[in-house]
């Protein structure tokens, strides 16, 4: 699909730690513009199976892919639904699961889906076109209470309640419909302190809320570990602090062998992991790809593998 931009991050780091077979299947949960799916293909995935919520990303996807032929499978799913849509498929299993929570370049920088707070346009932020709910529906339509928790919870928003105050006397004289009015009503409302754009925390809890993230990241981690063969591997890479949070609580859980309370004297829970931590720690872009990809920063990548 022509003018579709998207780098993806970690790309070495992806392959490396899912280890393509020829006969493996692989799913790629928001394969974008298709960039780690062909990485996958290219060295020896027997087939990648990508999903993603908007159809411009798929059809960029199946011009980036055509060339794989039936090794390449693209479905317009979410991830949330994984066990369905494998269901569908006739897979019970498969050999690796790759997750890149990020929101990709054309997203960012397509004016009219209503991500960026740098360039103006509609205040939408869905990831699928098709969905009910915009930006715009949350800022008009919850109350102050409502608008607070939301930049609280997903944007750790120091600022919260006043910016929700102000949004609030702004629909007075009239909605908010677009990015460049919400940013405004942000300027006014916070104070200048030179640390990054005032908006950014806002427009990422909106994001997050409109697209039910989080959710769809919790039902993903919870599945995932009886998703996979044993030996096989998921690799999910987040860009804030409540993602990877969520992704390190889920594999430590997973990779714990017992749940008691630790008061106990021994275990009586009988638990057994379900997952082997390959990243102690988090993986992050070297600083030659932060200078080719500058939105690679904050990149964070956590791999576990089924036992």
């Amino acid at each position: 699909m022509d003018g579709y931009r998207h780098l993806p991050v970690l790309v070495e780091e992806i392959v490396q730690f899912l280890a393509p077979q020829p006969e493996g299947i692989y799913v790629d949960c928001t394969v974008g513009g298709g960039g780690h799916a062909r990485a996958l293909l290219e060295a020896g995935a027997g087939v990648v199976l990508g999903l993603d919520r908007d159809p411009r990303a798929l059809a960029a996807a199946g011009e980036a892919l055509a060339s794989f032929g039936d090794r390449a499978r693209l479905l317009r799913a979410d991830f949330r639904d994984l066990a369905a849509v494998l269901a569908a498929q006739g897979m019970a299993q498969v050999h690796g699961i790759l997750a890149d929570l990020g929101v990709s370049s054309h997203q960012i920088d397509t004016a009219e889906r209503g991500f960026s707070y740098i360039q103006d346009g509609p205040l939408d932020m869905r990831m699928d076109p098709q969905a009910p709910v915009t930006a715009a529906d949350l800022v008009n339509r919850r109350s102050e209470q409502e608008l607070t928790e939301i930049f609280r919870r997903y944007g750790e928003e120091p600022f919260a309640r006043r910016i929700a105050r102000f949004i609030v006397l702004q629909r007075i004289a009239g909605p908010v419909t677009t990015t460049g009015q919400l940013v405004e009503i942000i300027r006014a409302a916070v104070p200048t302190t030179g640390r990054g754009h005032p908006a950014k925390r806002v427009f990422q809890a909106l994001r997050i809320a409109v697209n039910q993230e989080l959710a769809a990241l919790e039902s993903l981690l919870e599945a995932s570990p009886s998703l996979l063969l044993p030996g096989g591997r998921i690799a999910i890479i987040s860009y804030h602090s409540l993602e990877d949070r969520m992704v390190k609580e889920s594999f430590r859980r997973a990779a714990a062998p017992c749940r008691c309370p630790p008061d106990l004297p021994e275990c009586r829970c009988g638990a057994q992991p379900s997952l082997r931590l390959l990243t102690r720690r988090p993986c992050v872009p070297t600083g030659g790809e932060q200078q080719v990809n500058p939105r690679s920063r904050g990149a964070k990548l956590r791999v576990a593998e089924r036992l």
